[in-house]
């Protein structure tokens, strides 16, 4: 089945636009056409749509085909495009197609238009197979060169008779040539005498193979300068598996091969750096050992030399390093690197980071391992606790979004249970007690919430001056009364210590958490010791202590135990939410990461030292401040409205009604909107009514924050109270940041709600 053609016929004549038209579709095509008959016409028409050929006449009243030809080409147009006329003679057809015409036709013998049609488009095709292919081509050589000129290696490539046909940049550096010397120079005079009949012979017999090479030798710049080079090269083939030449690199090692031949005659003087160095035999035998080995690992020189490093560094429990693989390696790189746990004299584990480098003789060949090793337990313990850090953030985000939704659940619930018993005096004394127990419900499933929420920083209560002594006292007295016998509680805090700016109702938290988990390590009794101090951590110290350490003074607080301790493979997930290693029903997993979010959220950090069999201990550091104590007011009753119209935004219908019912009942008049639009919709109705608005910030389509925004572009004096199950917005700045009056806290009572309402409008 023959295409559809798009044709732009170019004719002063619709009949013979018609007996064009006809002509082509008894050839069987299908087509749409448009005929113009000027230079306007024809523009449009091209700018209009795109087509596959154009037919012109030769000669038009106001136009012709060379001129519309003369169009399509100043236009960069690719068409077929044919010409025909009533009366063409030799001469002028020779002309159109050396203007660029690819046919011409007489009209009166169209015949042959079909058949010119079908080969032009067949033609047309092949020029842009031919195009995409040329133009695929450039573009993938621009990009070997792109990629060539930024390569860290120097880069060249030959051709099947070893000649070089294109190198990069780097090698101008290298070599110190030009451009024009390096392609017109022979490269092998750059090869230093004493190895260039060597390597030119070794290269003569991987171009006859056709196969790959690897050498090092030295090269001697256009300057005169000696330089290490290790060159690469690999065939290339053809599709039709031709070989085409080498592409390679060329990699300067002169700084590795200067520095493995200064390194055992510099020995002496590498006692006084930090890391442990060491030679080792290929038998991995100690042959030399330097000051910083010495510190690192505790063995003198004189212990180790000729000792096996794999026997005297490693525990037997622990994997060994891969030594056949690290050697595979060496003899192929001369150089590795890794991370090592190893063991010191004293039976104290460490982690290292070990540099290899492989020694060779004067005639190349394997003789030593240089090991250049960094102690690194420091800050791969910094690392997990920054890990430790992120996956909390990321599980309080989750728990954040599942406290926002509760809190929506709770509100409504425990103001219907406080409006019911106002509104419904006479109830029963048995209905009421059922009241009550659903109000206390409601705030026991909002303290639930407060607690998930306290490993994260988006909880924040109320906070003041609290002397820790005090509470490590009343803690000290509840494990006296409360835990077993055979748990012997001892304290040790200082009469002075300094007072932190916290919330107590927390830090007892925290505290206890501790305390019991103590107790829960020592089932066999043991000692519960209780200790604070002042601290003053400097600049450089805080580093060593813990990734969130700052310099300042800190009120340091430990609960130590005498217990089975932690074992190593699980310490780094202790403060997981959810990981707890009790028996089923006897523990959350939230303890810990409940302690780690408070402390956190008082910027404060945590640190655990444990052994196995000789018990744990967990410090806490509390940054102190002095600041000026406030103390909370609380409203005895109820205070009513003066007939104050209020909207209120909420995408949960059943906190509207509950808000709408409780403010009713006191006085007020509302409106009810669950979404930010709707909201802006009634207050441009009822602008100069409305005292009030009170938004929750969390909704779909438009939230808080956007709807905030669009109300006080509407009225920049607008009174508004914002609601939040995340406690995300509570800070004097954020509330100043958006121009919030007040901030309520889901789920709230009717109290707080009424109270709130009177501080803003009066």
């Amino acid at each position: 089945m023959l295409p559809h053609l798009r044709v732009l016929i170019v004719e002063d004549s619709e009949d013979d636009t018609l007996l064009l038209v006809r002509e082509l579709r008894r050839g069987g095509y299908t087509l749409n056409y448009v005929r113009v008959d000027t230079a306007d016409g024809m523009e449009a028409a091209l700018n209009q749509q795109s087509w596959d050929i154009v037919i012109a006449d030769y000669s038009l009243p106001s136009f012709s085909g060379l001129e519309a030809l003369k169009l399509l080409l100043r236009r960069k147009l690719d068409l077929p495009f044919i010409i025909v006329s009533g009366t063409i003679g030799e001469d002028i057809a020779v002309a159109a197609m050396k203007a660029g015409a690819h046919d011409y036709l007489i009209k009166g013998n169209l015949a042959r238009l079909v058949p010119a049609v079908e080969r032009e488009l067949r033609e047309a095709k092949e020029r842009y197979k031919r195009h995409s292919a040329e133009q695929a081509f450039q573009e993938s050589e621009d990009r070997f060169r792109t990629l060539c000129s930024s390569a860290p290696l120097a880069i060249f490539q030959t051709n099947d008779q070893g000649q070089v046909t294109y190198i990069n940049p780097l090698w101008y550096e290298i070599s110190g040539l030009s451009e024009k010397e390096s392609l017109g120079y022979d490269w092998t005079q750059a090869i230093h005498p004493n190895d260039r009949s060597e390597v030119v012979e070794n290269w003569q017999q991987t171009v006859s193979q056709q196969s790959t090479w690897v050498r090092e030798y030295r090269l001697l710049t256009c300057q005169n300068e000696v330089r290490w080079v290790r060159a690469l090269a690999s065939p290339m083939y053809s599709t039709e598996g031709r070989f085409l030449g080498h592409v390679g690199t060329v990699e300067d090692i002169t700084d590795r091969k200067q520095t493995a031949q200064k390194i055992y005659e510099q020995a002496a003087l590498l006692d006084i750096s930090i890391d442990a160095i060491a030679v080792r035999d290929l038998e991995n035998h100690i042959l030399f050992w330097n000051k910083g080995a010495e510190r690192l690992y505790g063995w003198t020189t004189a212990e180790v030399l000729g000792k096996n490093a794999a026997e005297l560094l490693f525990k037997s429990r622990q994997p060994s390093p891969p030594f056949l693989e690290i050697q595979s390696i060496l003899a192929k790189d001369d150089k590795w690197q890794g991370e090592f746990h190893q063991v010191t004299k004293d039976g104290r584990d460490i982690i290292v980071e070990s540099r290899w480098t492989l020694m060779r003789d004067e005639a190349g060949n394997p003789k030593s391992i240089l090991t250049i090793s960094t102690d690194i337990t420091q800050k791969k313990q910094l690392e997990a606790q920054f890990l430790r850090t992120q996956r909390l953030e990321s599980l309080g985000t989750l728990a954040s979004g599942i406290a926002h939704d509760f809190n929506n659940i709770l509100t409504p619930i425990l103001a219907i249970a406080q409006l019911l018993p106002i509104q419904l005096p006479n109830l029963d004394e048995n209905t009421q007690q059922l009241l009550r127990i659903l109000e206390d419900s409601a705030k026991r499933g909002a303290d639930l919430v407060q607690q998930i929420l306290s490993f994260t920083r988006g909880v924040e209560g109320s906070r003041s001056i609290v002397q820790v002594r005090h509470l490590l006292s009343d803690v000290a007295q509840v494990a006296l009364r409360t835990f077993p016998k055979f748990i012997e509680t001892k304290t040790d805090i200082n009469p002075e210590l300094w007072t932190v700016f916290a919330d107590a109702t927390q830090l007892h938290q925290v505290l206890m958490n501790l305390c019991v988990n103590a107790r829960d390590a020592m089932p066999d009794g043991g000692i519960l010791h209780i200790s604070a101090e002042n601290l003053w951590l400097d600049e450089n110290y805080a580093t060593t202590v813990h990734v969130d350490a700052k310099e300042g003074s800190y009120v340091a607080i430990a609960i130590a135990d005498t217990g089975i301790g932690i074992p190593p493979e699980i310490m780094e997930r202790i403060f997981d939410p959810f990981f707890t290693t009790k028996e089923v029903g006897k523990g959350t997993g939230l303890g810990l990461s409940t302690v780690m979010g408070i402390i956190k959220n008082h910027s404060g950090f945590v640190t655990v030292n444990s052994e196995i069999g000789k018990g744990s201990c967990f410090k806490v550091y509390l940054p102190s401040r002095e600041v000026t104590e406030t103390k909370a007011v609380i409203d005895a009753e109820l205070p009513n409205g003066n007939g104050e119209l209020i909207l209120v935004v909420d995408d949960e219908v059943s906190i509207c009604e509950i808000a709408k019912t409780t403010l009713e009942s006191h006085n007020y008049r509302i409106l009810t909107a669950s979404d930010g639009i709707g909201a802006l919709a009634l207050y441009a109705q009822h602008m100069d009514d409305i005292s009030l608005v009170l938004l929750d910030m969390m909704m779909p389509v438009m939230d808080g924050a956007s709807t905030i925004l669009m109300l006080q572009r509407m009225n920049p004096k607008v009174q508004i109270i914002a609601m939040s199950g995340l406690m995300s917005y509570e800070s004097p700045a954020q509330k100043k940041s958006f121009g919030i009056r007040e901030f309520l806290a889901k789920p709230f009572t009717a109290q707080v709600l009424l109270n709130t309402l009177h501080k803003v409008l009066g």
